[in-house]
Formats: structure tokens, C-alpha cells, sequence
């Protein structure tokens, strides 16, 4: 069974799984490295010590 890219739903080439072609897997990569994936996390609180001391 192939499975579909998963950025354009085409049939996967084996050369290039998961994606269906050089550029596909470049788009992906592209993405990765531009921080399109990222998971936006939570500013921490600055601790006790770190806060300036006129606060």
C-alpha cells in the first residue's frame, strides 16, 4: 500500500519516502530549518535571584 506526501498527497516514491519527490522532501526540510514546525512554548518566569532589585 503507498501511502500519500504529506505536503502535496501524491503517491510516495520510494527514492524519496515519505515524500513523492526531491522537492517535496526539500519543501519539508525547508521547513524544518526555517522553524515552521516549532512548538511555541511559554516565556519563563525570571527566577527570585534574576529580578533587578529596585522591584
Amino acid at each position: 500500500m503507498s501511502r500519500a506526501c504529506p505536503n502535496c498527497g501524491k503517491p510516495t516514491e520510494e527514492a524519496f519516502r515519505p515524500f513523492c519527490s526531491k522537492r517535496c522532501a526539500d519543501v519539508d526540510l525547508h521547513r524544518w530549518l526555517s522553524g515552521a514546525y516549532a512548538i511555541p512554548g511559554m516565556e519563563d518566569e525570571p527566577d527570585a535571584d534574576e529580578q533587578d532589585p529596585e522591584e
